[in-house]
């Protein structure tokens, strides 16, 4: 490659990402040292536009900059390989966890819209009423009983 590839600004560009973040993702080992030119431009393959879309929408789905590295990492060593190493597996992994926020952010969701229904203004006033519906009073039971155990 000794002419060809994509300059820094280039490849951002194309990868819809800053020259900040491919020198972030080298250090981190998920893109790899690029080229030089011989004026000592960096010149990374065209591959690697597909390399960093890649990263951002694992990123996008979830996924950590750590996740993302032991992904790309299964992918190079483990082509056809166990089932439970790749893809497949953290995808679902991933899935469970997401589903779980969901079911928290649902309940935390019908818990402010209850809260903005019953016109609570103030948390302090509103934890001591027992019609609030904050579950300040469901704590306090908790902690009640807790300390009698």
């Amino acid at each position: 490659m000794s002419g060809s590839g994509l300059r820094s600004g280039q490849l951002a560009d194309a990868a819809g990402v800053n020259q900040q973040t491919l020198r972030y993702y080298e250090r981190r080992g998920l893109l790899a040292s690029p080229q030089r030119s011989p004026g000592g431009h960096r010149l990374y393959p065209a591959e690697s536009v597909t390399l960093l879309r890649v990263i951002k929408t694992a990123q996008r789905l979830g996924f950590t900059l750590n996740e993302v590295a032991d992904l790309l990492d299964a992918g190079q060593h483990h082509h056809g390989g166990r089932p439970d190493s790749g893809l497949q597996a953290r995808a679902r992994e991933k899935l469970i966890e997401v589903e779980q926020k969901l079911a928290d952010l649902t309940v935390i969701r019908d818990t402010l819209r209850a809260a903005i229904a019953a016109g609570c203004d103030d948390l302090v006033a509103c934890a001591g009423s027992s019609c609030c519906p904050l579950p300040f009073a469901e704590l306090v039971e908790r902690n009640d009983r807790a300390d009698t155990c």
